[in-house]
This record gives structure tokens, C-alpha cells and sequence, in this order.
């Protein structure tokens, strides 16, 4: 497997993921198994959604078993590691973050080799950063955190049009996607240190 620049986000996100939802199975105190498939819908649930939406099947991981090991072992040493990381809390979040933002330029990037107009690939972004974790929040009998209150599709797209209008001042792909991948991380953490928030409706 060549390791171009979209392939090291895929992985450096598919392990991020993993981490994100083995540490969300833990602190349900899940056993080994169900941390396993926690791990594993958070880390594919974005890109099959995509993909399916795409028709581009049979998706990345049933095409490429590298993908399902990577995020084994990762969960796997995450269990083993777990006893040396004493904020389950502060762990999960960042390793969230960064996922949110690996894979929302996935999306953007799998929309453009699709030839999908700016808005479609933003929605594409958005769709893979946030849907491995809301199936993950789902089956973990939690509020999804794109239906809270709390900033998080909203940085996925904030990401996207960020990284058009980067590549319209000519900036090259690469930078680009690292300063989005960058942009979302740093927002995540702005708006929760912060409290930051967009108005919620009531009765």
C-alpha cells in the first residue's frame, strides 16, 4: 500500500477513532468484545455511510483488511494500556477531536475525486466525521454529540469551507488539508474549554 497523503490521514484517523470509541466502550465498562465493535462501528461508520451514499462499494474496509487489523490492535493495546491513563474523560475528547478532523477531509477529498460540487463534499466531510460517532453514542445509549448543544458538525463544516478557500489562494492540497485537519482539532477544543455553544431551542 502506497502511504500518500490521504492514505496516512485514513490511518492516522481510523486509530484515532478506535481509541476514541474503545475509551467510550470503557467507560460503560463494556467487556473486551463490545469495546471491540464499539471501536470498530466508530471507526468505519463515517466512511460507510459515505461510501454507500457514494455507491462506491464494496466500502474501503471490506476492500482492504489492513483497515479492520489497524483498528484491533489499536483497541487492543488501548485495553492493555488503559490502566496508565487516569482521564478516561480528557483521552476520549481529544482523541474525538482529532478523529473529527482526519476524517471530515477524508469525506472532502472522496467528494472532489468524485467530482461533487463544494457543498456536497462539505456535507461529505461532515457526514464522515460525525456518523462513526453517533452510531457509537447510539449503541452506547448516549445522546449523540452532533444533536447536543456542544459545537461539532458545525466544526466539520466550518473545516470544509475553510479548505475550499484555501485552495482558491492557491495554497497547496497537502498544507491545506493539514491546516483544516488542524482548524477542526483546535476548534474542539476552543469551544469546549470555552463553553462555547450555538443556541438551543426550548419551549
Amino acid at each position: 500500500m502506497t502511504i500518500t497523503t490521504s492514505v496516512a490521514i485514513e490511518i492516522l484517523g481510523t486509530i484515532a477513532f478506535a481509541i476514541s470509541g474503545s475509551f467510550a466502550a470503557m467507560q460503560k465498562r463494556l467487556d473486551p468484545f463490545g469495546v471491540l465493535i464499539i471501536a470498530f462501528v466508530t471507526s468505519i461508520g463515517g466512511g460507510t455511510v459515505r461510501d454507500l451514499l457514494l455507491g462506491d462499494t464494496p466500502v474501503k474496509w471490506m476492500r482492504d483488511v489492513n483497515y479492520c487489523l489497524l483498528i484491533l490492535v489499536t483497541s487492543l493495546l488501548t485495553i492493555f494500556f488503559k490502566k496508565n491513563i487516569k482521564r478516561f474523560k480528557v483521552t476520549l475528547f481529544i482523541f474525538d477531536s482529532l478523529g473529527l478532523g482526519l476524517f471530515t477531509m477524508l469525506g472532502l477529498q472522496k467528494g472532489i475525486n468524485f467530482g461533487l460540487d463544494p457543498g456536497m463534499c462539505v456535507a461529505l466531510g461532515t457526514i464522515t466525521g460525525c456518523f462513526g460517532g453517533i452510531i457509537r453514542d447510539t449503541l452506547l445509549n448516549a445522546i449523540p454529540l452532533i444533536f447536543r448543544q456542544e459545537i461539532y458538525a458545525t466544526a466539520c463544516i466550518l473545516g470544509g469551507v475553510l479548505y475550499f478557500g484555501l485552495l482558491e489562494l492557491h495554497m497547496k492540497p497537502d498544507f491545506a488539508k493539514v491546516a483544516v485537519i488542524g482548524f477542526i482539532f483546535v476548534l474542539r477544543i476552543i469551544v469546549v474549554r470555552y463553553k462555547l455553544a450555538l443556541p438551543k431551542f426550548g419551549y
